[in-house]
């Protein structure tokens, strides 16, 4: 029999870089509240500690993917070991380890109106099941599911002879040296692998079925080298670096929608010092504007030093299908391989395969729609974190969100209220509903592969999920709770505030 429920105020899923930002929040702003995170693995960081390809690194820099509150003092792009580095310092120097269980794998949440309490079932790497039962539930697993990334079913796969691997599947025992390596995918994570494999590798070949825009940078912050030599304190230079970077990154993500022929240029001129005119626009030169996808910064050069070495080299085609000794391409190509990469992306998997219910009602977590990217029509009493994933970084989002959840937790102890939902007003009836993102404006593989999976977004601000951090940055913590939007449950029943 599962053991006796455990209960507290909040219940965080998840204890990678969303789900510690929460605790952290929780523990500084709402004192009183009772709160544990729990996650499937066996310690902290999530994404950062799940992967395990050569050279992992982030994507954003770690003056917004860090936390507002706590400096970072790096390189800007960092691995995933210096990541997980300052994640248990968060941890440490904060005293949330007490409020943290790992090898919790949670598999179904249950509303219950009644009582005004999710029943949430776990079950720990022993195999015991584990009930919890909490007042709020804050999803903070992440977006994708981290043991089974994307690799699409090409003919014949089953037909070669070497070895294929998903970067999310990274095996330990893998040995490449002086091997043929092929990756395929031109996102961050070939532009890092590839570096990375390149020394040791008899040759790396990164196969692209359309090319990427790469944006070449030092990994320093000159900024902060220069506040740094003026003695300014770590605070100060995290904070004055942090602004920088967005504003810098907002001026940026506006120039390439305005005048995306421009932006373009620049980023193709930035790389004619690695690479000639002939490789950039063979190779090099996207077909659709800046910022429909993301851009893959590469630190220090690193990937188009390997090319300009001959350790690795590019080809762009389309996949006919796999041979007992490499790929063919559709035009008439092959590619030979010791060692296949499939760098081609992940899964989305909103609410982490987890069962949710509402009062015995099994819930479809795309029939709801979203309330600012962070609470669901229907879903009583709980908060998702989705990061910023355009211009901006995941945490920036992420930061954000935390502080409005602790601000929701304050309104309702101060109503005296059980239970919180979002409605749609008399005034959204029939507003016009689409899918999560807009196509137009940002259409990575992933997401158009899962957007069937995630909620519906409105054509008003209050059911949109924005990206734009410089707005949200205000409007989130001006966000009045006595708007009708918010229904908080009262003694003697259910009622509006407002």
């Amino acid at each position: 029999m599962p053991r006796a429920d455990e209960h507290f105020d909040v219940l965080i899923v998840g204890a990678g870089i969303s789900g510690i930002g929460a605790a952290y929040h929780l523990k500084t702003a709402c004192p009183g509240k009772s709160f544990l995170a729990i996650d499937a693995l066996e310690s902290f960081g999530g994404t950062w500690l799940w992967h395990k390809y050569p050279g992992i690194r982030s994507d954003s820099d770690l003056y917004t993917f860090g936390y507002g509150f706590k400096p970072w003092v790096g390189a800007p792009i960092a691995t995933g070991a210096e990541i997980l580095k300052y994640l248990g310092e968060v941890i440490e120097e904060n005293g949330l380890s007490p409020h943290i269980r790992y090898r919790h794998r949670v598999s179904r949440a249950r509303w219950s109106s009644a009582e005004n309490l999710w029943h949430v079932e776990a079950t720990r790497a022993d195999g015991e099941s584990i009930r919890f039962t909490c007042n709020f539930l804050w999803m903070c697993q992440g977006y994708y599911r981290h043991a089974e990334g994307y690799t699409p079913d090409w003919p014949e796969m089953e037909t070669f002879k070497g070895t294929i691997v998903h970067p999310q599947n990274w095996p330990d025992s893998l040995d490449y040296a002086n091997k043929r390596l092929l990756v395929i995918g031109s996102g961050a994570t070939a532009a890092t692998l590839i570096p990375s494999l390149a020394p040791g590798a008899a040759h790396v070949t990164m196969l692209q079925r359309s090319p990427t825009y790469f944006f070449p940078d030092r990994n320093r912050n000159k900024l902060a080298d220069t506040l740094r030599e003026l003695d300014v304190s770590e605070d100060i230079v995290h904070d004055i670096v942090r602004r920088k970077i967005v504003r810098d990154q907002a001026k940026f993500l506006k120039r390439s929608v305005a005048d995306p022929d421009t932006v373009k240029s620049e980023l193709l001129r930035g790389l004619s010092a690695f690479l000639s005119e002939e490789e950039i626009a063979k190779n090099f030169t996207p077909s659709y504007r800046p910022w429909r996808q993301r851009i893959a910064l590469v630190p220090d050069a690193d990937l188009f030093q390997a090319i300009q070495s001959r350790k690795a080299s590019v080809v762009t085609g389309e996949v006919e299908r796999f041979t007992q000794t490499g790929v063919r391409l559709k035009s008439g190509d092959e590619i030979a391989a010791d060692v296949i990469i499939t760098a081609t992306g992940f899964n989305i998997c909103p609410l982490g395969d987890i069962t949710f219910e509402v009062d015995g009602k099994t819930v479809t977590f795309c029939e709801t729609l979203t309330y600012r990217g962070v609470m669901f029509t229907g879903l009583p009493n709980l908060a998702w974190i989705f990061g910023y994933f355009r211009a901006a970084s995941w945490t920036l989002k992420a930061d954000l969100v935390a502080q409005f959840v602790c601000r929701l937790l304050n309104a309702m102890e101060l109503r005296g209220a059980k239970r919180v939902s979002v409605e749609l007003r008399p005034e959204d009836e029939g507003m016009e509903l689409a899918g999560w993102v807009d196509p137009e404006t940002f259409n990575p593989g992933y997401l158009q592969r899962g957007m069937h999976l995630l909620p519906k977004r409105g054509n008003k601000p209050d059911w949109e999920p924005s990206q734009d951090y410089l707005w949200e940055k205000d409007a989130l913590p001006r966000v009045d709770f006595d708007d009708p939007i918010f229904v908080f449950d009262k003694p003697g029943g259910l009622r509006k505030t407002g």
